[in-house]
């Protein structure tokens, strides 16, 4: 049974005239990715005004670990929205924060106390960490890693790595952040083994506290256990506990930005669980709460209680709606063991990729964690010239042939895959069937 059904060309003409109303009425900011309006979406599959349905790969990028309109994370927004929207949990406090809290504090790695704080999105998730880091420490240094991002409000942009299309003109930056190499194996330069290249950056690290910031102003380094937008990024074997000692040594804190990484996507409820490192605070969000705008800061607890009354919070941070359907999406997770199915699904994306790289050279390298799992498009594997213009192509081939995939990578040459964990055998190989046919299309015209 197919599960892609396209009766109109894409676009079609009711999402074609709701795309002219957008130009007109949205700021440029926000160009589309898939030139369709969605009218619907249920689990893995997607449909648009003019009945177009297509396979969800991208899952709002990230956000939809459980699926689109899970009947028990719908139900739980229904009954907490007729109940009540808001308060602001500082003036009048509700359960579904507490529970929330101790929900995600008994499952993030670390024998030890720990706390949680909410707020609306992953950046202001960030943001906070590194203040709570600051308080905590008494220092202001904050280290980051080249390919990273973790957001675009002031600190988080400060920390994010990409110039276009997210730092370029955005300047003045927040002060006190410095930068070192992620361990990106397959563009390392000279090409060592994997453990030599988490040597040559764990250097580099230590190098920092000579060249950039002493120890003792540092008050935390900031990373993705996996890099997300940098192009699925996964370091070398131990590489992050190598940081996290080093951390340890100096009293320096290890802020693990699990955004995109957490709730199940490598095979973990949290990679860092899988890559061996207990982080001293973790920033979550995305499939947090199905969609909803709902994002943490999750810690030790005398880490987290440095920041004293008022000095983080914000007027819809934690909203009861968002709490309730996090919950909800907790139980589908256990239910469905998710972090399970996700190791599942990324053995058999892995398996159709790298059979796909065996037919075409545009693949340079499918790599990842779990069901975080990319390939990287490059025009010659010697050279590993990025193959961006091509990626761009194949991505518009798959939407137009009912796939929605997302790029990533820091030139725009990788092709990511955020399905929804819940996507079944067929609606998986069904998608990529497309995505080869789509790679078979550009590549003839290269």
């Amino acid at each position: 049974m197919a599960h892609i059904r396209l009766v109109t060309s894409i676009p079609g003409p009711r999402s074609r005239a709701l795309l002219e109303r957008k130009e007109r009425a949205v700021a440029q900011a926000f160009q589309v990715h898939v030139p369709v309006i969605v009218e619907r979406a249920e689990g893995a599959l997607l449909t648009d005004v003019d009945g177009n349905t297509f396979i969800d790969l991208a899952g709002g990028v990230g956000c939809m670990n459980v699926g689109h309109s899970v009947p028990e994370v719908v139900r739980a927004i229904h009954e907490a929205s007729a109940r009540f929207t808001h308060t602001d949990f500082s003036i009048v406090p509700y359960e579904s924060y507490i529970r929330l809290a101790e929900e995600l504090s008994r499952r993030a790695p670390g024998n030890f106390p720990k706390k949680a704080a909410f707020f609306n999105s992953g950046a202001e998730a960030v943001e906070n960490a590194v203040k709570i880091a600051r308080k905590y420490t008494g220092r202001r240094g904050i280290i980051a890693m080249e390919g990273a991002f973790h957001g675009r409000t002031l600190m988080a942009l400060s920390l994010t790595s990409r110039v276009k299309p997210y730092k370029q003109g955005m300047g003045p930056f927040a002060p006190d952040v410095y930068r070192v190499p992620f361990p990106y194996v397959y563009r390392w330069p000279g090409s060592p083994p994997p453990e030599e290249v988490a040597r040559q950056a764990v250097a580099a690290l230590e190098r920092a506290f000579v060249t950039q910031v002493a120890p003792e102003d540092t008050a935390a380094v900031i990373l993705e256990p996996v890099q997300g937008e940098g192009g699925f990024v996964v370091p070398p074997e131990g590489y992050l506990p190598q940081v996290q000692a080093i951390c340890r040594r100096h009293g320096i804190l290890l802020i693990a930005d699990e955004v995109q990484t957490g709730f199940g996507r490598t095979g973990r409820f949290f990679a860092s669980e899988r890559l061996g490192i207990e982080p001293d605070l973790i920033t979550v969000g995305k499939s947090i709460a199905a969609g909803l705008p709902l994002s943490g800061v999750i810690g030790r607890a005398d880490v987290m209680d440095a920041a004293t009354d008022g000095n983080i919070g914000g007027t819809y941070v934690g909203n009861p709606v968002a709490c309730s359907a996090a919950l909800a999406v907790l139980d589908v997770m256990d239910r469905e063991d998710l972090p399970a199915r996700a190791e599942a699904l990324g053995r058999r994306l892995r398996a159709r990729l790298e059979a796909l790289a065996e037919r075409t050279p545009l693949i340079g390298e499918v790599r990842g964690l779990g069901a975080m799992v990319a390939v990287e498009l490059v025009r010659d594997r010697s050279t590993r010239e990025p193959a961006t213009a091509e990626t761009t192509e194949i991505i518009r081939e798959a939407i137009r042939r009912g796939v929605i995939v997302l790029r990533a990578g820091i030139y725009g040459n990788v092709i990511r895959f955020l399905m929804p964990l819940v996507i079944t055998e067929e609606q998986l190989d069904e998608a990529l069937g497309v995505l080869e046919e789509a790679f078979a299309a550009v590549t003839a015209r290269v």
